[in-house]
């Protein structure tokens, strides 16, 4: 069951109050975990009880997506002003430097979160930001047409197509390969969860700009990517390694985009090692 916490950030447009959605489990060193664009932090049930036998575990859902309202009053969607709003996150939980894993959008956010120092550790799975121009532009398209197919979707197609092993492929095998080890009501409900993502498109415009050419010194970094990552190509983590020289990087074998779902044992494994 997710919880609520509202907290002030400051930011260029003054003092303004944030709510995030988050679920918290388990005992040990704090870890923070953060999803991609147009998910929720339920993209992360398939490796949450094993983290969570190690780690104190807090999934959060990102400003304007799953149950996190939007950004309002001027706050700005780039990844340094949500850093910022995820740094106060954890300061009003009362953590200090936790260990941070993200996906995608998420992973990328890690990142910047480590080279600020904010965190103890990174691990980032497919995150954005390695790509070129015309990746970018292929992975925003990719990205758009799933949100449309989403808002278009009657539900009961929806929940029909949900029901089957190629109807959820159909859905969501843009970033699974394995997508039939979706529950149905897992399917359904990241469906809806892309079609009511408020901060969808800001987020999508805030990062056009998005691009990490920077080392992130000091902080232990694992850097991992699906083999058959259709939205990210993997050899975007090669650009990454040459980036941040010191980050291990971590082939996934036969793991998609959202390689939680495909292969929970190996990432949750990533994740733990990292933190350690």
């Amino acid at each position: 069951m997710a919880t609520t916490v509202s907290f002030a950030v400051d930011s260029a447009v003054g003092r303004r109050t944030v709510s995030l959605a988050y679920e918290r489990s388990g005992t040990g060193a704090p870890l923070l975990l953060l999803h991609g664009i147009g998910h929720h932090h339920q993209a992360w049930g398939p490796v949450l009880g094993i983290l969570a036998a190690e780690r104190d575990v807090i999934a959060v859902d990102l400003p304007g997506f799953g149950a996190s309202p939007g950004l309002s009053g001027g706050l700005s969607y780039d990844v340094a002003a949500v850093a910022r709003v995820l740094a106060s996150f954890c300061d009003a939980l009362g953590v200090v430097r936790p260990h941070v894993a993200g996906n995608s959008l998420g992973g990328l956010l890690a990142l910047v979160l480590g080279r600020g120092r904010l965190v103890r550790s990174v691990t980032a799975l497919s995150p954005a930001g390695f790509w070129t121009g015309h990746e970018r532009r292929y992975a925003f398209g990719v990205l758009r047409a799933m949100r449309g197919a989403a808002l278009t979707l009657p539900m009961p197609l929806i929940e029909r197509l949900a029901r089957s092993a190629p109807g959820r492929a159909a859905l969501t095998g843009t970033i699974y390969t394995r997508p039939g080890r979706r529950s149905p009501e897992a399917v359904v409900a990241e469906t809806v969860a892309l079609r009511g993502a408020t901060g969808f498109h800001q987020t999508l415009t805030a990062g056009r700009g998005a691009a990490f050419t920077d080392d992130v010194p000091g902080v232990p970094v694992t850097i991992a990517w699906g083999s058959q990552d259709r939205l990210l190509p993997r050899r975007q983590g090669l650009r990454a390694g040459r980036v941040i020289r010191h980050a291990r990087l971590v082939r996934l074998p036969g793991c998609g985009h959202v390689p939680m779902n495909d292969d929970p044992a190996a990432v949750a494994r990533i994740i733990l090692d990292t933190s350690r």
